[in-house]
């Protein structure tokens, strides 16, 4: 992969990246090394850091890589503590990582139910309210949380699923009016229909009707998780300046 030569947006910007290891969050670390930043990627999953790794390399950025279950207050704390000692401050915090299961409703468990929530919701806010401090020391800086189309549409037994990202949507709109006047910018994307391996872990119910899935199919083929990233390094750069509290649909019209 060659570094991109005609866009360097994030140019000595420190940013952080969660679900980096695989699908969107990976594509997201590489797009924004490709651009100039520096990029902390945080994941569970070492073996999926470790080609991320290889992946911003062979791409000529540069990136830490941190271990970390944002679902993990302690982890989480410990982690931001490692980006800001390394590197004295952040810039963009990206938040992308994210589980999908899918019940009757009727059947999902508490169990599951507080699982998803837990690492997508309370995931998402535990990096945002761990960041906040640094990102708030210099005016123009960024989140960018990752929703879904589920917050947006009517998608069938992903009851959790559709409750978190819609409780994210919630957040940045939150955060985005809370921190306005401190120069910080908050804004969401929403993906739908992105061929990841999250998305290749999707199984319907047993006896789920998939007529009910209609609305949440795009009428094109699914596209890979880069074309994601690019509109959250949209979002995470100069170039969307003006906005703020904001989500884009990357769906392929399927919400049209």
């Amino acid at each position: 992969m060659k570094r991109n030569t005609v866009m360097n947006r994030f140019t000595d910007k420190i940013a952080v990246v969660t679900g980096a290891a695989s699908g969107i969050g990976h594509a997201t670390a590489v797009r924004l090394a490709q651009e100039g930043a520096t990029v902390a990627c945080l994941d569970i999953d070492s073996d999926g850091l470790a080609k991320t790794r290889t992946a911003i390399s062979d791409a000529g950025g540069t990136c830490t890589l941190i271990e970390c279950d944002i679902s993990n207050e302690k982890d989480v704390a410990t982690s931001i503590q490692q980006v800001v000692e390394a590197h004295d401050r952040i810039n963009v915090l990206c938040n992308v990582a994210g589980i999908l299961r899918a019940d009757h409703s009727h059947e999902l468990s508490l169990e599951n139910w507080e699982r998803v929530l837990k690492i997508n919701l309370t995931g998402t806010f535990l990096m945002c309210r761990a960041a906040l401090p640094h990102l708030l020391k210099k005016k123009g800086n960024c989140i960018v949380n990752t929703s879904s189309t589920a917050a947006l549409g009517s998608h069938p037994w992903m009851a959790a699923y559709a409750a978190s990202k819609g409780g994210i949507l919630a957040l940045t709109r939150t955060l985005s009016i809370e921190y306005v006047k401190q120069g910080l910018r908050v804004n969401a994307v929403c993906p739908g229909g992105i061929a990841t391996p999250l998305h290749a872990q999707f199984e319907m119910p047993q006896q789920a009707d998939p007529e009910l899935l209609k609305g949440a199919i795009p009428f094109v083929k699914y596209c890979g998780p880069e074309h994601a990233a690019s509109t959250i390094a949209f979002l995470a750069s100069d170039d969307a300046r003006y906005m703020n509290g904001s989500y884009l649909r990357v769906d392929g019209g399927a919400l049209s």
